[in-house]
């Protein structure tokens, strides 16, 4: 299998904009001029939400329930810790994020791929893909519990009503939809296409965007009726071979934001209007989008390069490019309860980077197990998780 996969909170902390800006490597590039791909400002895309789901708070923003250390109850007390899902070396490495120092390392089913929360904040899954389980960690004691067997969970999400886990059965070609507490399958949707894997909601929960990296295609999916609507190639603008990796809605949800690692940058797609495609260059193998506890930027790593672009949500603007000294290859991950840090794992150095957001520049290099991929820190503020490497609302 090919895989190469590929601050900010002004209201609460102030952002050292001299120091974000200061690593930039080059001025911000707009979206591509005439095409519908406009940045995250247009009016929210918001109809009758998806039953069950709790309440938009702020149609505005559907991540103000993420802000700095806004912690549910379900979750206050928890030890922040890194969990890194060492995919070659089939470990999870816990990190304490306070002192930089390994906890303990743990073995776990072949191929860990993505460590990630449940839609009810109690569990931390790791998906082990290639020994098709997932692994449940309790985030009180950061321990692993008993795997249970699930064919090929490249990925897992959680609808935003909690009622379905949701398996990217990647060689599988399936999405799979799930019991979130058992995993017992619920429904297997077939997709026309290679590579399902990454995935975000539209604002009211309706339905989401799933990308398909080996064909270069994204999905239109009915939450409630778990079934495809539709299907769209991204443009081949920049390469033959697009390879779409993670997914993200601008916080008024006005706009999909898709990696393209192929492309070396981000697709921008309006919610209403699914197939029509922007562009902005970031760097070399675009690959995760991580929103700021502002709601006003985006984290974007490019894994092939070594670098986070930061992009300004209001007018899709690269405001700065923070450089890993040597080069590395970023690859996933979150950013802490505070809003303070970036942790991300190193997929083919064998480490973790650290990023200081509030001034914009490079922290660390943690050693950590083979090949490691999408690395959550947990917990993080939230109502809800939607899964990946965490995804809160």
């Amino acid at each position: 299998m090919i895989r190469k996969r590929i601050a900010l909170f002004a209201a609460v902390l102030p952002i050292t904009f001299t120091g974000m800006l200061a690593n930039a490597a080059t001025p911000g590039t707009p979206a591509t001029p005439g095409t519908p791909g406009t940045p995250g400002t247009s009016k929210p895309v918001m109809t009758k939400p998806l039953a069950g789901m709790p309440r938009v708070t702020n149609p505005n923003d559907i991540y103000s329930a993420d802000r700095p250390n806004k912690l549910s109850p379900t979750v206050k007390n928890f030890p922040q810790l890194v969990y890194v899902p060492n995919h070659g070396a089939n470990t999870v490495t816990e990190l304490d994020p306070k002192t930089f120092k390994v906890i303990r390392t743990f073995r776990v089913p072949a191929g860990p791929q993505h460590v990630v929360p449940s839609w009810d904040l109690k569990t931390l899954w790791v998906n082990d893909n290639e020994g098709n389980y997932l692994t449940p960690i309790d985030p009180m004691t950061g321990l692993p519990g008993r795997s249970i067997y699930v064919h090929d969970p490249y990925n897992l999400y959680f609808t935003p009503n909690g009622k379905y886990a949701i398996v990217m059965a990647e060689s599988d070609k399936e999405i799979v939809f799930r019991d979130p507490h058992t995993m017992a399958i619920k429904k297997i949707v077939h997709v026309p296409c290679s590579g399902v894997n990454h995935a975000d909601w539209s604002a009211d929960g309706t339905f989401f965007v799933v990308s398909c990296e080996f064909s270069g295609e994204v999905l239109l999916v009915d939450t409630a009726k778990m079934k495809i609507l539709k299907t769209a190639k991204l443009p081949h603008t920049y390469t033959k071979n697009p390879m779409p990796q993670d997914v993200k809605i601008s916080p008024n949800g006005s706009t999909f934001y898709i990696a393209d690692m192929m492309s070396n940058g981000v697709w921008t797609m309006k919610a209403n209007a699914f197939g029509k495609f922007g562009f902005v260059h970031t760097g070399v193998e675009a690959h995760g989008i991580y929103v700021t506890r502002d709601s006003r930027y985006a984290l974007i790593s490019n894994r092939g390069e070594g670098s986070i672009s930061v992009l300004r949500f209001s007018d899709n603007v690269l405001v700065a490019k923070w450089k890993i000294p040597g080069g590395g290859s970023p690859d996933m991950g979150g950013i802490n309860a505070a809003g303070t840090q970036f942790w991300i794992s190193g997929r083919y150095n064998n480490v973790v980077y650290v990023f200081d957001i509030t001034h914009g520049k490079f922290l660390k290099k943690i050693k950590v197990g083979k090949e490691p991929h999408g690395l959550a820190i947990y917990p993080q503020p939230g109502r809800y998780s939607l899964g990946h490497t965490g995804v809160f609302r």
